[in-house]
């Protein structure tokens, strides 16, 4: 059972982000990353507009306030820095931002994607320095044409070069290595989110995807050409869209969506566990 330690609450100031922009309705536009040699501040990056913000909150320890029926009471907290992070030169409104953990080889992966699918990818400092570092953009097939959408971005949990893009109006997954493009999968619906899945009996993470296409949760396998790659298909009720996603190294798979539940499937036995 997870217990929080401490809850902060950073206001960030109107002269880093003054006007900040919709976005979709399930953008994941917000990554933290605390340093293992540094846990006294914490890093996050938002997204807003074409833009990415690195802000430096402090996390000072403090006790764990809580209200009526053990509603958690946020501290408000300082920001020590912020900043505009210079590597990401994206066009239209930047949908979904990932912070790849790679702290034991002394940088980070942020990678993000806009509304037509443009990728941009870029190494950081491990303390949150916008430095000159390794960055890639990859275009998708159509260069963008056409009408804007959600896209979505997911890393492979053991090869950080490996990454999925993900676009809604044109029902299209995308996946790369590095800047090369290996195959696209097209899902029946508008997917709304994407995750590699973390367990696999081979050992091998980097060759199955789980997404969720509208009401209908789905499992690709990369290195299959059968029914375009896709093994498995769960679904789900019709209108109740989902727009979460993730796995664990059990290899059960979570989806959350619009009915506010949160259902737990065994792939392996398409099993029902939780709800």
């Amino acid at each position: 059972m997870l217990e929080a330690k401490c809850v902060k609450k950073a206001i960030i100031p109107s002269t880093l982000l003054q006007n900040p922009s919709p976005g979709s309705l399930q953008s994941t536009r917000l990554a933290l990353h605390v340093s293992q040699d540094d846990p006294s501040s914490c890093f996050l990056y938002i997204a807003s507009g074409s833009h990415i913000y690195n802000i430096n909150v402090a996390l000072e320890e403090s006790s764990v306030t809580k209200g009526k029926d053990s509603l958690l009471i946020p501290e408000h907290t300082e920001i020590i820095a912020s900043s505009l992070v210079n590597r990401c030169p994206h066009r239209s409104e930047i949908q979904s931002i990932v912070l790849a953990d790679a702290e034991s080889h002394g940088f980070l992966i942020l990678g993000s994607v806009d509304s037509y699918g443009h990728l941009i990818v870029s190494k950081l400092d491990t303390c949150g320095k916008d430095i000159d570092r390794l960055t890639y953009s990859v275009l998708p097939h159509d260069n963008g044409i056409g009408e804007g959408s959600w896209s979505g971005l997911c890393f492979s949990p053991d090869q950080w070069s490996m990454a999925a893009v993900a676009r809604s109006f044109c029902k299209t997954v995308d996946v790369y290595d590095q800047d090369i493009h290996i195959r696209t999968l097209r899902p029946l619906w508008s997917p709304t989110s994407l995750n590699y899945m973390q367990y696999l009996g081979n050992g091998n993470q980097s060759s199955m995807l789980a997404i969720t296409e509208e009401c209908q949760l789905s499992i690709w396998d990369l290195r299959m050409k059968e029914n375009g790659g896709c093994v498995q298909r769960i679904c789900g009720i019709p209108g109740d869209n989902l727009y979460a996603v993730c796995s664990s190294s059990t290899g059960n798979i979570a989806v959350g969506g619009a009915d506010r539940t949160v259902t737990v499937y065994d792939p392996h036995g398409g099993i029902h566990l939780d709800g």
